[in-house]
């Protein structure tokens, strides 16, 4: 499989915090990729450079072998590449298709000021991620934590993402709403769509990936299939405490 997105020598510095330090690692297309360590390992730091919210003091990041380091936020959206959060951030006075139709027009909200929609659009992209047509007048105060994760999943879809970054999918989540997720997931690795997770719920984790990374204290210790990494003396060590 091609590489759909790298990093090479990734190294931020908050002050003299060492957040990553030569960090490199590479993703393939249409891979699922776990991403572990336990708290300030550095890894939602990673998610916030690659989408260009922080800049690295070192190292590159491409996406389809382009450098994409020096280019701001939006712009890295509208290559292909977006992000959920560990806190799901929808626009709270939107509702579930005004959320969606967000990500619909990424290059600008004109559009939707003047009303410009397209309802059908909205309503598959609601269904893709298991939305009733029901769902999409409701506002997100009102939706459960797992609804407001699929919400979180849809606008990613809607700007046109081929990589998608899951900060803590499983997070908050009840155990059904968990199995729906991870379905979901599967789902949309089956339609090609390539896949960075970050998780602490390793037990769900470890069915939906290829391939695991585990960080500690910003920097790589560990890659390889998920039983392997989990059996690593370092990881057990870092990570475990065993």
């Amino acid at each position: 499989m091609s590489t759909i997105l790298s990093l090479a020598g990734i190294v931020k510095r908050f002050g003299g915090l060492v957040a990553t330090n030569d960090l490199s690692f590479d993703v393939a297309q249409g891979e699922s990729l776990g991403l572990i360590g336990p708290n300030g390992a550095g890894k939602t730091t990673i998610f916030s450079l690659i989408m260009g919210e922080h800049r690295q003091n070192e190292g590159t990041i491409s996406l389809d072998g382009n450098e994409i380091s020096s280019l701001p936020t939006h712009a890295r959206i509208g290559r292909g590449i977006s992000r959920t959060y560990q806190v799901p951030r929808p626009f709270a006075e939107m509702t579930v298709a005004e959320n969606i139709r967000v990500g619909l027009m990424p290059d600008s909200l004109r559009g939707m000021l003047f009303g410009a929609s397209d309802p059908q659009a909205e309503l598959d992209l609601a269904q893709s991620v298991g939305f009733s047509g029901d769902d999409l007048d409701r506002y997100p105060s009102e939706l459960s934590m797992g609804d407001l994760r699929k919400l979180e999943l849809a606008r990613t879809l809607a700007t046109g993402a081929r990589v998608i970054l899951l900060d803590e999918v499983f997070a908050g989540l009840t155990a059904g709403e968990i199995s729906q997720m991870a379905d979901l997931i599967n789902t949309k690795r089956k339609e090609g769509f390539t896949f960075v997770i970050v998780s602490h719920d390793l037990r769900s984790l470890e069915p939906l990936v290829d391939r695991v990374i585990a960080m500690a204290r910003g920097a790589l210790i560990a890659e390889g299939d998920f039983t392997s990494v989990m059996n690593d003396e370092t990881v057990r060590s870092s990570y475990l405490g065993t």
